[in-house]
């Protein structure tokens, strides 16, 4: 395990704890630190998904249920299985979902992005946002995502990033290293929320995370930048 995966470990136990212990403000810190840009980008992955009519989709990291509730709204008749290790988040999540009226198309579930409990060529497609940098074995994860999307299936992965070039780098990190973890501590109550500094700072460059998904067997990789480098996109088909 990598000095960075430690320190994830460290924070999270692995198993959601840390996520449990914020699950309640979770919504409020995303709207709050992400400028209120955060559902602008989820509804970009979305569509970036190119899910067909009828299709079974897999959300991993859901949290509090957020991308699988939008694409169920986008797609009527789509299946949603969201998948999270934060048992508090979940419970969060399906107070949303029955708000939403979405019991019968979102099912969220406990797990390990990990160690999936699903059979090969399993969803149509399949995403995670903004989590993919709290999985201490990214490699593992992104195999897993190939192998239960159908051959040809839509991987997109939502994540944040340090921009490091153009006029609004600069202060972007400051707002991420300075401002972020004193809204967060702030807000969610717990000292480590300088977690999110640190995570995304510690994150593969875009470049280097698109050549990890080629590794594992992921085709077609893409990755662009939303709201001047604050977000990374990759989208990839699964190769099998």
């Amino acid at each position: 395990m990598s000095t960075d995966d430690a320190a994830i470990k460290k924070i999270d136990g692995g198993d959601g704890r840390f996520f449990d212990a914020i699950a309640a403000r979770y919504d409020l810190l995303n709207r709050i630190i992400s400028l209120g840009q955060d559902g602008y980008w989820r509804n970009k992955a979305v569509k970036a998904l190119q899910l067909p009519e009828g299709a079974r989709f897999l959300d991993l990291a859901t949290g509090t249920a957020d991308l699988a509730i939008v694409s169920a709204k986008r797609h009527r008749d789509l299946k949603v299985v969201g998948l999270d290790p934060s048992a508090e988040m979940l419970a969060n999540g399906r107070v949303k979902v029955s708000k939403a009226n979405l019991d019968g198309r979102v099912e969220l579930v406990l797990g390990d992005a990990q160690n999936l409990p699903f059979e090969d060529n399993s969803f149509d497609g399949v995403a995670i946002s903004f989590g993919i940098r709290n999985v201490p074995d990214r490699r593992k994860a992104l195999q897993e995502m190939n192998r239960v999307a159908r051959p040809g299936g839509r991987v997109v992965i939502l994540e944040l990033s340090e921009p490091r070039t153009g006029l609004l780098a600069s202060p972007a990190r400051f707002y991420i290293h300075h401002v972020v973890p004193r809204i967060g501590g702030l807000i969610s109550g717990s000292k480590e929320y300088r977690y999110l500094q640190e995570s995304i700072a510690a994150f593969p460059t875009a470049d280097a995370f698109a050549n990890l998904m080629r590794e594992v067997g992921l085709t077609n990789v893409n990755a662009s930048t939303l709201s001047f480098g604050a977000v990374n996109l990759f989208t990839a088909n699964a190769g099998h």
